[in-house]
């Protein structure tokens, strides 16, 4: 017996979502941007199915990922209107991809909602194909057609003949697409991971060092170039422009370590991939503290923190796990 249109849509579509969610959050570094996304792909691929049947499509899979792909593509010209009059430091949404490990694993994160499964944002965030925070925001410089060629080849392997049939370009224009990309990443990101006990042993000390308000350690544990970064979208007080330099960095970190606050709690969750320290105030996510390592792994080189509660979705979400 045939199975009935419905519910072969409603099956496919649940089979990829993880790749689909993944691919299009590391294109636009929101969720919740990603999950509209995977809406809208979802809306069009029952539309499709509901002129045919799914074993009309011969690879669904590659079906799949052009909607979301180019859907992606369509809305960042509205989420880059939107950046330009948000206020202070725009960061990419954390995902969190774990308890306290680090490191990525080898399948995709997907979104629920679209296909009308509710199940929780921490245990698709356990499967995610992790893009570090740091390798995110390089990832915002370059154009939206030269992101969506590094995320698909570089992250998730895709052939420059594949890529160009999911953007409708010719495999030369990918390829030049690529170079371009790769070029303007690896000057900007060197292509290494710490190794999670280094970060792990880093992140406590720089922890411990804030707040004790130790100034001092902390400025051994921060490079000397090293720069901090707050998001807090203009409803939480954080600086409007990068602090640079390791005083200046170190004294923001105990300033913001000293602040009052009641029922201060320290957790360690893994975030795109890297150990980050999750920021509790009375029991809710307050902050979302990222950190990225030199080479070496002996210094931190980058601080990003995310305060605005809009961007704190997915950690409010992982908080059953």
């Amino acid at each position: 017996m045939r199975e009935p249109a419905d519910d072969a849509a409603t099956r496919v579509f649940v089979d990829h979502r993880d790749l689909l969610f993944s691919v299009v959050y590391n294109m636009l570094g929101s969720v919740a941007d990603a999950e509209d996304v995977l809406q809208e792909t979802w809306l069009s691929w029952v539309g499709r199915i509901g002129r045919s049947q799914t074993a009309d499509i011969d690879h669904p899979r590659a079906y799949l990922v052009r909607i979301a792909v180019n859907h992606a593509l369509a809305g960042q010209a509205g989420a880059a209107r939107r950046r330009e009059t948000y206020i202070g430091q725009w960061l990419p949404e954390p995902l969190v991809t774990g308890g306290t490990g680090t490191g990525r694993s080898d399948a995709a994160l997907g979104p629920a909602a679209a296909a009308g499964d509710a199940s929780d944002a921490a245990d698709r965030a356990l499967r995610t194909e992790s893009v570090s925070m740091a390798l995110l925001v390089v990832l915002e410089t370059l154009t939206p057609l030269e992101r969506a060629v590094f995320v698909l080849h570089e992250v998730f392997g895709y052939a420059h003949t594949e890529i160009a049939g999911i953007l409708d370009r010719s495999p030369s224009a990918v390829r030049q697409l690529a170079r371009r990309a790769r070029e303007h990443v690896h000057a900007r990101r060197p292509r290494f991971r710490t190794r999670p006990r280094v970060q792990r042993q880093v992140t406590e000390r720089f922890v411990a060092a804030a707040l004790g308000g130790d100034v001092g350690t902390l400025m051994e544990i921060l490079a000397p170039d090293v720069a901090m970064w707050s998001d807090g979208g203009g409803k939480v007080r954080s600086a409007p422009r990068p602090i640079l330099g390791r005083e200046k960095v170190a004294r923001m970190v105990a300033g913001f370590a000293a602040r009052p606050r009641e029922g201060l709690d320290i957790r360690y969750r893994s975030v795109n991939g890297d150990l980050s320290v999750v920021v509790y105030e009375g029991g809710a996510p307050y902050g979302v503290m990222v950190m990225d390592l030199t080479p070496d792994g002996d210094q931190v080189s980058g601080v990003y923190l995310v305060i605005n509660p809009d961007k704190l979705s997915d950690v409010r979400r992982s908080e059953g796990d």
